[in-house]
């Protein structure tokens, strides 16, 4: 019992099970034709959650082992520049187009999660947590946080709203025949965050550069300008 509980307390454990299981999880998800319904990040999310449960090991000690990841997040955004530099000509030419688009995206994600919870009811710091929900995670937990919303809430709908905008995008781009890489990764960026820029890669590096843009420009405008819009609107601010 002793020697089991050494290993669990191990750090370096953690650090190799996620990665084994993240990567199981990938293997999963292509055996399955890549379905978003089996999204890697999901699917290793809940076994990792299940697996800290049954060994009853704390969010502490987990994270202790698997902090290199968490510090690897950092470089691997970073490193969408690269496929942006790659199409910075097209990108050049729809500057203007992506700014307003992410604009009005960061606008209509936040206006319509507040404008849903308010019909149902909820309280202040439940609409605070809902209104950067389209944002990647570390901006969307220090939105929330600032503003007197719930962090832990706003990362767990921030997960849902990335795995539903892969869900959904494939066949909303079949239905509207949306072919171009570029629309396909800005709208995955705008509307599903990292979850949809990992997906937009399938459509090729242009679609990633896009989304990776998308992503970095909606998460700005949402840190600058929500704090504001809430204001205006007298939510909880």
């Amino acid at each position: 019992m002793n020697d089991l509980q050494s290993l669990q307390d191990a750090p370096i454990l953690w650090l190799v099970v996620t990665v084994a299981v993240f990567m199981a999880a990938v293997w999963l998800n292509q055996r399955c034709g890549r379905t978003p319904l089996l999204h890697p990040v999901i699917i290793s999310l809940s076994a990792i959650i299940a697996l800290l449960t049954i060994t009853g090991v704390s969010y502490d000690q987990y994270i202790e082992g698997a902090a290199i990841l968490k510090f690897l997040m950092g470089p691997a955004i970073v490193a969408l520049a690269i496929p942006l530099y790659d199409n910075l000509g097209k990108v050049r030419d729809l500057l203007l187009p992506v700014l307003v688009g992410c604009i009005a995206g960061a606008l209509t994600a936040a206006l319509t999660a507040v404008g849903v919870g308010v019909l149902l009811g909820a309280d202040a710091p439940t609409l605070l947590s809902l209104a950067p929900k389209s944002v990647t995670s570390p901006i969307a937990i220090g939105v929330a946080d600032k503003l007197g919303g719930y962090g832990s809430l706003a990362a767990g709908l921030v997960l849902i709203t990335g795995a539903l905008g892969c869900l959904i995008a494939p066949p909303l781009f079949r239905w509207l025949k949306i072919e171009d890489p570029a629309v396909r990764g800005f709208t995955l960026g705008v509307s599903a965050h990292a979850m949809g820029t990992a997906f937009a890669f399938e459509y090729g590096a242009m679609a990633g550069a896009f989304s990776g843009l998308a992503m970095g420009l909606t998460g700005a405008f949402t840190a600058f300008g929500l704090p504001v819009l809430l204001q205006l609107l007298g939510v909880g601010v």
